[in-house]
């Protein structure tokens, strides 16, 4: 088994066994606020008896699951932590003040704690899965480091003698004709290509464009793509293009 299979393995146990924790401790809790509002004026209806509690506890559930969606859209959402904070404070107090006064401190402890376990676990349900949807950011892959191959070093040609030369009469100036100096045309440089951008950073700036589409209402521009995927301007105006 590979590193990542590992890793996966493991989250998806750990994501089980806390599913199953959330379960118990929010059924604990439930039936506790169940036999509360059996005791304080819903006893002789068992249906309004058991919905009283969903208007407490229903609040939590409502409340992560948009604090989980926020997650995945990289914004804050303060309603939805109000939801969790009034679901879970009103669970506990109500879970802790059914017990009654004057009663040992220990029946106090066990009645908080299942809306307490209930509140983590559910946290921790929704950190699971905000693993295993989001996708880790690509990195670009940098470019080859050019090799150089160090040559060993030749000994220096044997000087040869310089052969003797003839010394020839200069043709005078004024019966040669000036030569016409000839323009030359400078020769065009090449366009630089544009870099090749990797299908999965590509990818991964489609979705942070999107994101940012849906955010602010306007399209990403090129040096806000660069700032959040950490890419040369060149590369950066390279995955606009492409995206437009």
């Amino acid at each position: 088994m590979t590193k990542p299979q590992a890793e996966r393995t493991a989250i998806l146990v750990a994501g089980a066994v806390i599913m199953l924790l959330t379960i118990a401790a929010f059924w604990l809790s439930y039936a506790h606020l169940a036999s509360v509002a059996q005791s304080h004026g819903l006893g002789s209806s068992p249906e309004r008896r058991w919905a009283w509690p969903g208007t407490i506890d229903l609040f939590i559930l409502a409340g992560e699951v948009l604090m989980f969606r926020a997650a995945l859209r990289h914004v804050t959402d303060w309603w939805a932590i109000g939801l969790t904070v009034a679901g879970s404070l009103g669970s506990i107090g109500l879970n802790v003040a059914g017990v009654g006064t004057n009663a040992p401190l220990l029946d106090y402890v066990v009645a908080a704690v299942p809306p307490s376990a209930a509140l983590l676990a559910f946290g921790a349900l929704m950190r699971q899965v905000h693993v295993l949807v989001v996708e880790p950011t690509p990195q670009p892959e940098p470019a080859p480091e050019p090799v150089t191959v160090e040559r060993a070093s030749e000994p220096p040609p044997a000087e040869l003698p310089a052969p003797e030369t003839v010394p020839e009469e200069a043709p005078d100036a004024a019966d040669e004709p000036s030569p016409e100096p000839v323009a030359v045309a400078p020769s065009p440089r090449p366009a630089p290509s544009a870099p090749t951008v990797p299908p999965a950073l590509l990818d991964h700036a489609r979705k942070v464009a999107d994101t940012h589409q849906a955010t602010t209402g306007s399209p990403i521009d090129a040096d806000a793509l660069r700032a959040r995927l950490g890419v040369p301007p060149a590369l950066a105006d390279a995955i606009t293009a492409q995206l437009a």
